[in-house]
């Protein structure tokens, strides 16, 4: 193999139908008969429906049904990760008891969506309201209002990790710093809205959905309605982004799946805008108390933390899984003697809280980011060099943390040292005050094995399939159970298979998306893993087809295997290359059973499932240049720089966009994006996106240290580009401003924020 096409920046298949309005997104499938619904959501945070008046409803022309609690008071759906000792491990799509502005309490189907709206505007609820509880900090008072009663606590869970005895490490360590961070709720915001389309006949089920995860989707609703497996199909043809938000089936789905059901017709629904920060999951939203412990020569001796994590209304899909991977990665590139962390999940009466790019990762970046920081203004040492002293060199690797995750390969020392020479201070007089700020994280990806998400209360396995067919005709047709959501998988999957193979990327169709054509894949495209695990999985399929093709080809030629190469579409021997064969003739004849070795089965098909033998960690570190105007307190990003190694890069381009991608999402939470909550439990509706005048130009340094996990050598880099800038971006704005310094614990840092801070004496 030459590699052809592993490490080409192939331009994306995808785009050509996605740039030219060809896209297949879940709004755009037309089923003949289909009903539309509109969801009629709580008003009020926290209370209880005592009555729904559908009268009015019903009157208006062309509605077709009204679906309340009473009518689905068994429709529930599972936690999928569960945390040790957690009170709750599914809820109801439907339920009186209302816990947050913007629940489900009904919803309507009518023959268009003007009908469907105006109706749901007419449905009568009958509301008893109780206080609201917003925050952790109020949710954990001692005369604060119960969410679940019979808990006796609006604490969800609370668990340990770590070293008991770093505690007394830190007390007796001869310098502490500890500070308090805050990062607040944001919302995954894809382009594309939540949307299902959903059909009912022969006693089949068959949805469209933007989703991450169709077999996932498929095996909650199957379960929930109590269909067999084979009776529900899932198809997720073209997901406008997820980023996590889109992991799970959700409430409303599921209700437009029960709507369908009921009628025998298909019904549609399209998440609203004024609904988004409502109704699909956010994320973020914890308070950390962070100690970090060092020697008198500068050198990390311990790391504490107590991380409380906004549940919302009830456990999600993902539960407290957030705050357990902030607590597993805080140690981050650097080595501690000893590390501990309390994880508590606590219930409030907000939205639930879910997955998003990053999960749990950018805020114990920010926390242990911004205290390496502080100690070091504290005690006079570089910021740099003090990390420098710290990270985990390369002959360390790979490496068991104080908090069981083991780091497989990379030189974290020669991130830093790189990013330090990219990053130049922006040199202008213009009366702003600037600064440049550092982050270095470890990015877990190839989220697996199977039997420790089992130990880790995850209700999933972790290993993918890749069927790989060659046809007749020497095409070759790529099934996996991995979707794709913007990410450039179709386009990857594709190279590797040309790659291995030895076929050019146009004859390579990649099929995903569909429960019924494609492997099952129990988590999907979440967790920088699509490529690591469905890219090993078809790895290895190929190295056994390529392997087939050369057998067979040693078997007609008559000669060994060893001497045979793959090139210009033949099997040839190396250095006669009159002495070959077509891949065209060696499909045919494999198909047809013809001229096969003695034992070989026909056809040229290979099924692989890969169950990685343990994650895969990529790293990277990142820099930004802020100037801050004290008058005004405005922050901007001048200049960004991430260095970032996520093993054999595929497509570098895809690569470098994913990064790109994922830096201005991290922008919008350090400095515009949260979704404010007011004390009496009504969200404000005033998300600020960042848009192009907010992101700099941004300097990408891709680094390849190969995983020795991965078939292939890949490691997940979707994520990465969300990890550092809140980090990198708080310690900009602190190098800029020292004389607040320990008092840049909250993201994010809008004007105000900044402005007050300055302000007080």
């Amino acid at each position: 193999m030459g590699d052809e096409y592993v490490g080409a920046r192939t331009p994306r298949r995808e785009d050509a139908r996605l740039l030219t309005g060809r896209s297949r997104y879940a709004a755009n499938v037309r089923l003949p008969g289909a009903a539309y619904a509109c969801v009629v959501r709580s008003p009020i945070p926290h209370g209880r429906l005592l009555g729904c008046d559908a009268k009015a409803a019903w009157a208006v022309e062309g509605v077709l049904d009204v679906i309340t609690p009473a009518d689905a008071p068994d429709l529930r759906l599972p936690c999928v990760n569960i945390a040790a000792g957690q009170r709750m491990t599914s809820y109801r799509a439907l339920d009186e008891a209302i816990r947050y502005a913007g629940q489900p309490l009904a919803v309507v189907v009518a023959r268009t969506p003007e009908a469907a709206e105006d109706a749901a505007g007419l449905v009568d609820l009958e509301l008893h309201e109780l206080p609201a509880v917003v925050g952790t900090e109020r949710a954990l008072a001692g005369d604060a209002p119960l969410l679940y009663p019979d808990w006796g606590t609006n604490v969800l869970t609370d668990f340990t990790l770590g070293d008991a005895d770093c505690a007394a490490a830190v007390e007796g360590a001869e310098h502490v710093v500890e500070m308090t961070f805050r990062m607040g709720r944001v919302s995954p915001y894809p382009i594309e809205p939540r949307g299902v389309v959903a059909s009912y006949t022969d006693e089949e089920l068959v949805v469209h959905c933007s989703t991450q995860a169709p077999h996932h989707v498929r095996e909650h609703l199957a379960d929930a309605f109590g269909l067999s497996h084979d009776r529900v199909r899932v198809i997720a043809a073209d997901t406008g982004g997820g980023f996590g938000g889109k992991d799970h089936v959700y409430p409303d789905e599921a209700l437009v799946c029960l709507a369908a059901m009921r009628l025998g017709r298909p019904v549609s629904w399209t998440e609203s805008p004024g609904d988004r920060l409502l109704a699909t999951l956010p994320a973020r939203a914890a308070v950390h108390r962070g100690r970090l412990a060092l020697d008198g020569d500068g050198r990390f001796v311990a790391l504490q933390a107590d991380i409380i994590s906004d549940i919302g209304a009830h456990p999600s899909n993902s539960g407290a899984s957030t705050a357990a991977v902030a607590a597993t990665l805080l140690p981050g590139p650097y080595r501690f003697d000893r590390v501990a962390v309390r994880v508590r999940g606590v219930v409030t009466t907000t939205t639930p809280t879910g997955s998003y790019r990053g999960f749990g990762q950018p805020e114990g970046t920010l926390t242990r980011e911004r205290l390496i920081d502080e100690a070091a203004r504290r005690l006079g040492i570089d910021r740099v060099e003090l990390r420098l002293r710290n990270l985990l060199g390369p002959d360390e690797l790979p490496c068991t943390t104080r908090v069981y995750q083991r780091y497989d390969s990379g030189d974290y020392p020669r991130a830093l040292r790189t990013l330090r020479h990219l990053a130049m201070p922006v040199e202008e007089d213009d009366g702003r005050r600037r600064g440049i700020g550092y982050s270095c994280h470890v990015e877990s990806t190839g989220l697996g094995p199977s039997m420790d998400l089992k130990a880790i209360g995850m209700l999933a396995g972790g290993y993918e399939t890749a069927v790989l067919r060659m046809e007749q005709d020497a095409s070759v047709v790529v099934s996996a159970g991995v979707v794709s959501i913007g990410q450039g998988i179709e386009t990857a999957l594709a190279q590797l298979a040309a790659d291995r193979v030895g076929v050019p990327t146009e004859r390579v169709r990649v099929v995903l998306g569909d429960t019924a054509a494609t492997p099952y894949s129990s988590i999907g495209s979440v967790a920088s893993r699509a490529l690591v695990v469905g890219g090993g999985a078809l790895t290895q399929a190929a190295t056994r087809l390529r392997d087939k093709l050369v057998a067979i080809a040693a078997h007609r030629l008559e000669a060994a295997p060893a001497d045979l190469e793959i090139s210009d579409g033949a099997v040839r021997v190396t250095g006669d290359p009159q002495a070959s064969v077509t891949l065209r003739e060696l499909a045919t004849s494999a198909w047809r059973g013809w001229d096969l070795p003695e034992g070989m089965p026909p056809g040229l098909e290979e099924r692989v499932s890969y169950d990685p033998a343990q994650y895969t960690f990529a790293y990277g570190a990142h820099a930004a240049a802020v100037a801050v105007d004290p008058e005004t307190g405005a922050v901007e990003v001048e200049r960004y720089w991430v260095v970032n190694d996520a093993g054999v890069l595929v497509n570098p381009a895809v690569v470098e966009g994913q990064i790109h991608g994922g830096v201005a999402q991290g922008i919008g939470e350090a400095l515009t994006e949260e979704i404010v909550y007011t004390a009496d439990g009504q969200p404000i509706i005033d998300y600020l996106l960042p848009t192009t005048r907010e992101i700099p130009d941004i300097e990408v340094v891709m680094l390849e240290t190969p995983s020795p996990v991965t078939p292939g050598g890949m490691k997940g880099v979707g994520e990465a580009g969300t990890i550092g800038p809140p980090a990198a971006i708080a310690n900009a704005v602190a190098a800029a401003l020292p004389e607040i310094a320990d008092r840049i614990t909250d993201v994010p840092l809008t004007p105000s924020v900044v402005w007050s801070l300055l302000s007080r004496p």
